[in-house]
């Protein structure tokens, strides 16, 4: 059996401030391969150059990436600010469509930060625009100095409900993760259920309810060192046996089967 192919979305990116590309981080491929089981295949992001349709039809799950662009706020019935940052409405015209086929078919998705945030946007929900301008909230975006392990190291507690997805996957109610973000839920989406919390109340994991498949999304980025990672590892192991179960006959796997 060929081993199920993932469609990462990519990110519009510039080489040298002048060429346009679509560009997808080597880690991320890397998760898929290697810890999910998944041949790896970037999208671009842009949806003249492929329909929802046309991607449900070649792929067998998708991963929603992070990136510097956020979801736009006219998505979630919001005017746009200077604290809403740069955009990439091209992303979002291929991502949230996507994501509500996915939800509605079984597809298996994973989402990662801003990809977390597309998933709650795409099921009605709302994003704070800076979460470190909120009282009691930590700065959680990714420290401006140091090494690549520097600004992907482990710096707050995730806690997950007793006996959710999340628990049962990870073998544990607290976890540690890394934390490269500025924006986070607001308003969780309808049937979006917020699965775990940093220690400042700041949603985390979130899956969607009674979906026939796969949901599972998370506001870190576990595609760092997945394989070695005891929180990244089970969350892609699980994300593939979902592509799996859809590749070998179109079979949805719920969070609740993988988990």
């Amino acid at each position: 059996m060929r081993r199920p192919v993932i469609g990462i979305i990519g990110n519009h990116h510039l080489i040298n401030d002048q060429y346009p590309t679509h560009a997808g981080g080597t880690m991320n491929s890397e998760a898929v391969a290697e810890v999910a089981d998944c041949v790896p295949l970037l999208i671009p992001a842009d949806p003249r150059y492929a329909s929802t349709a046309e991607l449900l039809e070649i792929f067998d799950g998708f991963l929603f990436t992070g990136g510097r662009p956020n979801v736009h706020p006219e998505e979630y019935g919001e005017d746009p600010t200077e604290a809403h940052g740069a955009f990439d409405r091209c992303r979002d015209a291929v991502s949230l469509p996507l994501i509500r086929a996915c939800v509605d078919r079984g597809q298996p998705i994973l989402g990662v930060c801003r990809g977390f945030q597309e998933v709650n946007v795409a099921m009605g929900g709302t994003l704070h625009p800076e979460i470190r301008d909120l009282p009691g909230r930590m700065n959680h975006r990714m420290p401006p100095d140091g090494t690549l392990e520097e600004k992907f190291a482990l710096r707050h507690r995730v806690s997950f409900t007793e006996g959710g997805p999340f628990h049962r996957l990870m073998g544990a109610r607290e976890v540690m993760t890394n934390t490269l973000h500025g924006q986070g839920i607001k308003t969780a989406g309808a049937r979006v259920v917020v699965d775990g919390w940093a220690e400042d109340g700041t949603a985390e994991a979130i899956y969607v309810n009674d979906a026939p498949g796969f949901t599972l999304s998370v506001q870190w980025h576990p595609e760092y060192r997945a394989a070695e990672d005891p929180v990244s590892r089970p969350l892609f192991a699980a994300f593939g046996r979902a592509a799996r179960a859809w590749a070998g006959g179109k079979r949805a796997l719920s969070v609740m089967d993988v988990a």
